[in-house]
C-alpha cells in the first residue's frame, strides 16, 4: 500500500503550511468544543492562582490538532513551548538535558509520548511529580548521583496510540482528553480560513466537496485544498467551485466518502481474499504488505466511523456498507 495524499502523517509541506494555518489562540481555533471549554477553565484557574497548568495528555487519531493545542496552551499561559518527540529522545539523559533547559512555566511538548522508552520514563516520573531528576555523573565505580531541582513545567503529550502508554506515566497526567473526528461543517470552516490565508477565492460549495472528502482531519482538509486550488489555477478561473473540486479530487483518487486507493485496497482485501471477513490484523497487514499499527492508527478509525468495518473479537469484518460502497453484492456472513 503506496504513500498516498491523504495520508495522515505529517509531511514537510504539512510542516511549512504549519507555520501559516496553524492558530495561536483559542478563539482561532476551530473545533474541539469541548476540549477548548475545558482547557479555557484549566488555564484560568492556574493563571490565578499563580500556577503552573497540570500535565496533559491528548490521544486520538493523526491529524486532528493535537501539536496545534500544544502551541496554544503555552500561548495561552504566555510562557515558551520546547517540542521534541518520543522517538527523538533515545537516553534518559536526553531527557534530563531537555529537563534543565527549561525555564519556570514552559511547556514541553512531547508528540508520539507512547514511543518513549522505559528508562526514558523513569526520569519523566520525579519531573512530573516534584519537578526534580537525578542525573547519574561518572562510570561504574566512580559513579554519583546528583538530585536536581527543575523549574515547574507543564508536560504535554500526545500519541495515536493511547493504550500503548504505561500505566505509571498515563496516571501522571492530570488532564486527558481525546480528539475527536471533525464534522463537515467544522471542515468547512477551517478550509474557508486557509483559502483566506492562502488568498484562494472559494466558493461554499467548493468548501463543502473538499470538506465532505477529507475524513474529518483538518490536516487533510488543508493538504487538499492546496492540491484543489493548483487545478483551479490552471485548468479553470482560479474559483474553487463543486465542479473543480468534484474533478480535482476524483483524478487525485480521493473518492466521494474520502477513500483513496489504499482504503479500497483494505477493503477489497477483506471481501475477495477472506470472504468479508473475519480476518485477523497482523493476516490482513501481512496480505497488504503493511505494518499492522499503520492499518490500526491511520486506516482503520475512519472506516471504522464510517460503518464500513467491524472489530470482533474474532478479526476484522466487512460491512454492508463496505460492499455498497465499492459495488459489490453483500451477502451476510452467518458465522461471524
Amino acid at each position: 500500500m503506496g504513500r498516498s495524499i491523504i495520508t495522515t502523517d505529517m509531511t514537510n509541506e504539512d510542516k511549512v503550511n504549519d507555520l501559516n494555518l496553524r492558530p495561536q489562540h483559542f478563539e482561532d481555533y476551530i473545533g474541539q468544543r469541548k476540549i477548548k471549554d475545558n482547557l479555557r477553565i484549566y488555564i484560568d484557574a492556574a493563571k490565578q492562582r499563580g500556577e503552573t497548568l497540570d500535565h496533559v495528555l491528548f490521544y486520538g487519531p493523526p491529524g486532528l490538532g493535537k501539536t496545534t493545542l500544544a502551541g496554544i496552551i503555552a500561548n495561552e499561559m504566555g510562557v515558551k513551548i520546547k517540542v521534541t518527540s518520543g522517538p527523538a529522545i533515545d537516553k534518559p539523559g536526553d531527557m534530563a538535558s531537555i529537563l534543565t533547559k527549561l525555564n519556570e512555566g514552559d511547556v514541553l511538548f512531547i508528540d508520539e509520548i507512547h514511543r518513549l522508552n522505559r528508562q526514558v520514563e523513569e526520569v519523566l516520573y520525579p519531573a512530573m511529580e516534584d519537578y526534580a531528576v537525578d542525573i547519574l555523573i561518572g562510570k561504574e565505580a566512580g559513579a554519583r548521583s546528583i538530585h536536581m531541582e527543575l523549574p515547574k513545567f507543564t508536560l504535554v503529550g500526545a500519541t495515536t496510540r493511547a493504550g500503548l502508554l504505561s500505566a505509571p506515566l498515563r496516571d501522571r497526567f492530570g488532564v486527558v482528553q481525546k480528539l475527536e473526528f471533525y464534522s463537515p461543517k467544522e471542515l468547512e470552516e477551517i478550509i474557508n480560513r486557509s483559502a483566506d490565508v492562502f488568498g484562494v477565492k472559494m466558493d461554499p460549495t467548493g468548501a463543502a466537496e473538499i470538506a465532505r472528502r477529507s475524513r474529518g482531519t483538518p490536516r487533510l482538509a488543508n493538504r487538499l485544498l492546496k492540491r484543489v486550488r493548483d487545478f483551479a489555477q490552471v485548468k479553470y478561473d482560479g474559483i474553487i467551485t463543486e465542479e473543480v473540486a468534484d474533478y480535482a479530487l476524483d483524478v487525485l483518487d480521493v473518492d466521494k466518502l474520502g477513500l483513496d486507493q489504499n482504503d479500497r485496497n483494505y477493503l477489497e482485501m477483506i471481501i475477495s481474499k477472506f470472504k468479508g471477513g473475519p480476518v485477523g490484523i497482523d493476516t490482513l497487514a501481512a496480505a497488504l504488505s503493511e505494518d499492522a499499527g499503520t492499518l490500526e492508527d491511520v486506516y482503520e478509525p475512519y472506516l471504522l466511523m464510517n460503518g464500513l468495518i467491524n472489530r470482533t473479537p474474532r478479526g476484522r469484518v466487512a460491512t454492508e456498507n463496505a460492499y455498497r460502497h465499492l459495488g459489490l453484492a453483500y451477502q451476510a456472513r452467518l458465522d461471524v
